[in-house]
């Protein structure tokens, strides 16, 4: 499985942005989740399949999260060859102003 993968300390309210060349699947979890999910285990997330850009994704709680992104294909991929997506992930982080209570 071949993903692009990114670990941030993130706040109730922060949002995360990602702008990509094509469909693609987001998620947003936690470190026990991202474990389950790189080893092919069972999972849950927020996030899910974006054909339209950019993608936001609101962070539910303080704490450490992974953001992942992977190419949505009908092609196989080996093992060898990646799928070739552009992909850009953007923190939006919360403010006293924005009135999202800590």
């Amino acid at each position: 499985m071949k993903f692009i993968h990114r670990r941030e300390v993130l706040h109730e309210g922060d949002l995360v942005v990602i702008y990509s060349s094509q469909t693609c699947n987001i998620r947003l979890m936690n470190d026990a989740n991202f474990r389950s999910y790189k080893n092919g285990g069972r999972h849950t997330y927020h996030g899910g399949a974006f054909d339209r850009f950019p993608a936001k994704i609101r962070v539910p709680s303080d704490g450490a999260w992974n953001i992942t992104v992977d190419a949505v294909t009908h092609k196989a991929i080996s093992v060898t060859r990646k799928a070739k997506f552009d992909c850009k992930i953007k923190i939006i982080r919360r403010t006293p102003e924005d009135g999202v209570s800590a």
